[in-house]
């Protein structure tokens, strides 16, 4: 086996996770990562765990998504309902042999299986944010994404794991540190009341005044390097374009232009699959909210790969989530999507905290 997913597992059964003795745990991957799902078991194993796991066939989540009736799609299984109150850590492994799978399906019936999905979204997140579940996404290096990067899959490897510091001696050292930087500017934002974001295009005001701000270093995502809030429901006023496509459900949606008013959508348009866009910003009404706001940290990754996990990390970018609030920053919005798009500062960008500059082209400058 790779000795770096053997660093790997260490570090997300033991760092990102936490797992305890006792506690029941789920991984979720495709076939394609049987390895970094056998070094995370044995792990886990290792550690107590009560370890199951979720092997999913993307050809039957496309077969179910293109023949299910409208009652299929709508049905809410108890035995899902049962699994999230059980729970107590996820690991969600993505890898996948397609990027593109689902990018022929008919966006009401995506649109539908989301609003299906709300419940199990909402009891997920506030069983996150009590602390009776943890939760971590990572990503197996895979040909598809490497060929979404334009790498070979070595190249595409050796970018995975870098970004998590993955080779280094003391990985988990390096994590702690970023975690004492960004507290020192956590406790800075916490105290701020109106965000303000200049950009290209971009010309957006958001009130986070009460809000928590949250230090990502390593626990919900591997590799990480971002700090979020979630802004006051009613609060986004102005406009934002965002500067990379943006992905969701396999589906790739460029040139995206959003207008908000008293923090809502009010106009939105792209320069690729539009209709998609607007068919996901209708999934309720929490979808057309902003559920996150936050500063890409991880300077390692200076590369646009079309995988969100790694792009909204990108050193000197921002990015907005419609949708779904992340609970534990104490944002109440409520949706059935949570999709992150990002823009980049490094070229003339800034963010003001009431009326003072805290970050410029791309680096705070407090």
């Amino acid at each position: 086996m790779d000795t770096r997913l053997k660093n790997l597992a260490r570090i997300l059964v033991h760092y990102s996770l936490g797992i305890k003795p006792g506690q029941i745990f789920k991984i979720v991957a495709e076939p394609i990562a049987e390895p970094l799902v056998k070094a995370v078991f044995e792990e886990a194993l290792m550690a107590g765990a009560y370890v199951t796991t979720d092997i999913k066939l993307i050809d039957l989540a496309e077969l179910f998504l293109k023949k299910g009736s409208d009652e299929q799609l709508s049905f809410y299984s108890p035995m899902r309902k049962f699994e999230v109150e059980q729970l107590n850590a996820l690991l969600n492994i993505w890898g996948t042999t397609n990027t593109k799978f689902l990018s022929g399906i008919d966006p009401p019936r995506q649109q539908l299986v989301n609003k299906t999905n709300r419940p199990y979204m909402e009891r997920f997140f506030t069983r996150e944010a009590e602390g009776a579940l943890n939760w971590c996404g990572t990503q197996f290096p895979t040909l598809a994404h490497a060929q979404d990067a334009e790498m070979s899959l070595d190249e595409y490897e050796e970018f995975v794991y870098s970004a998590g510091h993955v080779n280094e001696k003391n990985p988990v050292e390096f994590w702690k540190k970023v975690e004492l930087e960004q507290d020192r500017l956590i406790n800075i934002l916490d105290q701020t009341g109106l965000i303000h974001l200049r950009a290209e295009e971009t010309d957006l005001k958001l009130n986070v005044g009460g809000r928590k701000w949250i230090n990502c270093c390593g626990k919900k995502n591997f590799p990480d390097g971002e700090i979020f809030t979630c802004p006051i429901e009613n609060s986004g006023n102005g406009t934002i374009k965002f500067t990379f496509p943006a992905f969701y459900t396999g589906r790739e949606v460029a040139g995206v232009r959003l207008t908000f008013k008293d923090g809502e959508v009010v106009k939105a348009s792209a320069d690729k699959d539009e209709n998609y866009l607007i068919s996901m910003i209708g999934t309720d009404d929490g979808s057309k909210r902003i559920g996150e706001f936050a500063i890409g940290t991880n300077y390692e990754i200076k590369k646009f790969t079309k995988n969100t996990l790694f792009d909204e990390k990108i050193g000197g970018t921002c990015h907005l989530a419609l949708g779904n609030s992340l609970f534990e920053a104490g944002g109440v919005n409520k949706s059935g999507i949570h999709w992150d798009m990002v823009c980049d500062l490094k070229a003339g960008g800034e963010i003001l905290a009431d009326g003072k500059i805290i970050y410029r082209n791309g680096a705070f400058v407090i």
